[in-house]
């Protein structure tokens, strides 16, 4: 039995009529979050990143040379405040991971990119991450991580475009 079962069986159980397939549904997709980024940030310890940290990098990283953005286009992507970007952005700039760069064609703007070290880092960090992401991902054979990516990028697609 899975954490869920016991509270679905007692909603079952209290009130017979309600319909406890979406709870079941919901509560599964969190256990199932709360459990996978577990076992991720677990990795990210080792070389002593968080799970924000790490996703400032990889944001950086997976942009292409020269690994740079504008704190703004850092806020678009990773959907996050501009004070959480700010205090991310100043933690890895203290670890030399990153830096902040003048806009040489508009002083007044800048942008962050990764330092030598922060590319060094994330380049190892990134293989680990996948191998990591392979492992938890390994209970469902290939059909079902295709069926998984299919149902949730349907759900996705219809709630962004249900928000424009």
């Amino acid at each position: 039995m899975d954490p869920v079962q016991k509270k679905v069986q007692q909603w079952s159980k209290q009130l017979p009529n309600l319909n406890t397939k979406p709870m079941a549904l919901i509560a599964r997709l969190q256990q199932t979050t709360k459990e996978m980024n577990g076992e991720l940030c677990a990795s990210f310890e080792h070389y002593k990143l968080t799970n924000a940290s790490f996703d400032v990098l990889a944001t950086l990283l997976r942009t292409g040379p020269p690994h740079s953005l504008s704190p703004s286009e850092l806020l678009e992507q990773m959907h996050i405040t501009s004070g959480t970007m700010t205090t991310r952005i100043d933690k890895l700039e203290k670890k030399g991971l990153v830096k902040r760069k003048t806009k040489k064609n508009d002083k007044r703007s800048v942008n962050v990119g990764l330092t030598k070290k922060g590319l060094k880092l994330i380049d190892e960090v990134i293989v680990e991450h996948v191998k990591d992401q392979e492992k938890i991902v390994s209970v469902f054979d290939a059909e079902e991580q295709l069926l998984f990516i299919s149902l949730l990028q349907k759900y996705l697609v219809h709630n962004v475009n249900k928000k424009k």
